[in-house]
Formats: C-alpha cells, structure tokens, sequence
C-alpha cells in the first residue's frame, strides 16, 4: 500500500485519533513541512514522542515532486508539471494579476499583485467533452485529498496564492469527497484561503452540486455549460445526456438560493456552434432568472484532436455586447494566458516533454476570478 502523504488529512486525522493523539498538532506539522521540504518528520519540534514514529511509518512530507516548471513569456504564467507516487502526472497553473491596474471610480484599485492556482483534481477525465484535450485521455484514477493540497504546497514554495480554481484535469464533482477534504485543508491553518476565493468547477454533476453548499459553505461554484440548449451542448459534451439541461437549472437555482451568491457560467466560444446571436439571446433567456457572471472563452485549437475553430474577435465581442446591453448580464471575455507552454483553457493532455524540449501540451480550464 501506498504511503499516505502528509497533507491528506482524512488520513492522518484517522491515524491521530487510533493511537489517541490530538489533532490539533496537525496544523503545526503542516506548518513545518510546508517551510522545510526537505525536513524528515523526527525534525519538527515540539510534537508528542509516540507521534513521530507513527509519521515515519504512515506518511511522506510530500507524494509528489515538481517534474517541470514553465515560465510563459507573458511573465505572468507558471506551469508545474507534478508527477504524482504512482508514476502519473498531472499540471498546476498559476496566474498572476496586478489589481492596480484596473480602476475602481476612476482612481486605481488598492492591493498588488495577486496569484490564482489552477489545480487538477484527477488524472484524465470522464467527461469526454469534444473541445479538450483532457477529454481525450479518458479517465486514468482521482487524486487524493492530499494530493490536491500538495499542488498548493509546491505553488506557495514560488509565490504566495490568494485564489484556488478547481479547473485544471478533471471533473471535481466526480471526485467530490477528496475535493472537499481538500478545499477543507486549504481554507484550515496554516494555508487559510479563504472560501470565498476558491471555485470549483463542474460540467453539471447534479446530486453533487445540491450537496456542494451544505459542505462547502461559501466557496464559488463555476458550471461549464457551454451551449444554450440540450440538444447542442449532448453534441459537444456526451455526458449531459445524464443530466438534462432543466434539471441543472433547477439544481442551480436552489444553490444558488442556498449560498446567496452569484454562480460563474463558462461558455467556451466555437466558430459556427455555439457562437451565434440566435444562441447569445438564448443564453440569456435561459440565465435572465440567476445572478451570474458568464466568462466568454475564446477556444484555444489542441492540434489534430480538435474539429473546431476559434470564434473571431468580433464575433465574441458581439455576443458578448447582447448579453451585456440587452439584458443586463455581466459578461466577461477570458483573457489568455500561457498559451506558449501550452497552459491556456481546453488544451490540457499531459505528456511528457521530449528532452531538451520546454513543450508539455497543457490545461483545461481557467478561471479569471471577477
């Protein structure tokens, strides 16, 4: 059996309380090992004797290393290839913003820059959807909890991360209990996020988005919804035909009754698909009863994999102007980053670079947070 990482919580929690140690001393251990990656566990300070012989035996200060890190010309990109203890690997991005250039009353905005980490919650995915990559990978395993949260631990060594987006490989809601262990640990010492800067995005796992509240209580939900009509988005996402379109706005709608928050809807835009203005007013309609944001996502073309072609310039900025101007609905267009290492949305099918290469094909969704 595999040894558990330290940062899976469920784990180490369980292993605590069998051999009658408080689990409070989890947070100081993390502290540590967070600031010390290198440490062994008979290093840390200030523990209970009987403790460090059960984290010699049980765990590892880290399941995963850091294969490769990119840097994108933009100088705001940084793309970690994280190979996993079972050989896998998997991608984290980070994003930074500088929140001073936007304005705020006309004067600048207050704060810095800050750092969004994008992280996967799973090798491959299920879901199939025909403009990513990821999709073509087929589902290869879930990442444990303490899998997840060790992305955020290698990220923090290079930046401080004010915001998480579950939108890297893989659909969170279909590994729903490791994704909320997760989120628990990074909203606990000593990483504290708060829950209102972290997303979990989802294609529209029902059962778990009615569930996602009660467990997650204000952390964002992002739904990929992607066309405005059933027929059009089992076209390009085969599983929505498991959940029909009604029924995820329905599951929305007492979310979002629940969490008094806005939901982020992301619409990837595809040339002659989806992109219409017919298609803009049905978007519309069909979201005129929530409080949204709709992200527009310029399509990012993944090679031989892909049959479909970027909207143009126009063509976004139009459908973006009926949905802002004629029915009120704030509307955001995706800025694209890291697109030269490959760390832009629906592109992410890991392989490994070829030596001497700095290209890693990359990643599927990322959220800019609004």
């Amino acid at each position: 059996m595999a040894v558990k990482s330290i940062f899976d919580s469920p784990a180490l929690r369980t292993e605590l309380e069998k051999a009658g140690i408080n689990t409070s001393f989890i947070p100081q251990i993390w502290k540590y090992v967070i600031k010390n990656p290198n440490c062994k566990f008979d290093e840390i300070p200030s523990l209970p004797s009987a403790l460090y012989p059960l984290l010699q035996s049980k765990f590892k200060t880290s399941t995963s290393t850091v294969d490769t890190v990119l840097e994108s010309l933009d100088n705001v990109t940084t793309k970690l290839l994280v190979k996993l203890q079972n050989g896998a690997f998997v991608e984290a991005v980070i994003m930074r913003y500088d929140s001073r250039l936007g304005m705020c009353g006309g004067k600048p905005r207050p704060g810095g820059v800050r750092a969004t980490l994008c992280v996967s919650s799973q090798v491959g995915c299920k879901m199939a959807c025909t403009f990513c990559a990821t999709g073509s990978m087929g589902f290869k395993n879930h990442l444990s909890s303490g899998e997840i949260v060790e992305q955020l631990v290698h990220a923090s060594r290079l930046c401080e991360i004010r915001n998480i987006v579950f939108m890297g490989m893989g659909e969170p809601l279909n590994n729903y209990t490791n994704v909320v262990e997760a989120v628990r640990s990074m909203i606990g010492y000593p990483f504290q996020i708060s829950p209102r800067k972290i997303t979990v995005s989802t294609v529209g796992i029902i059962p778990a988005i009615k569930k996602l509240h009660d467990d997650l209580p204000s952390v964002n939900l992002a739904v990929s919804l992607h066309a405005p009509d059933q027929k059009l988005r089992c076209q390009i996402m085969p599983t929505a035909a498991s959940f029909s379109l009604d029924k995820l706005m329905d599951s929305l709608h007492v979310f979002q009754q629940k969490s008094q928050q806005k939901i982020f809807i992301e619409y990837i835009m595809l040339e002659g698909v989806n992109d219409g203005e017919q298609q803009a007013h049905d978007l519309a309609k069909l979201l005129e009863k929530f409080q949204v944001v709709i992200n527009l996502i310029p399509f990012n073309p993944i090679g031989s994999l892909s049959k479909f072609s970027t909207s143009t310039d126009q063509g976004v900025v139009k459908f973006q102007q009926i949905l802002r101007g004629t029915y009120n609905i704030r509307t955001t267009i995706r800025k694209q980053m890291g697109q030269d290492i490959m760390g832009a949305c629906g592109q992410l099918v890991v392989s490994l670079p070829a030596k001497g290469s700095s290209s890693i094909t990359d990643i599927e969704d990322l959220l800019i947070r609004v």
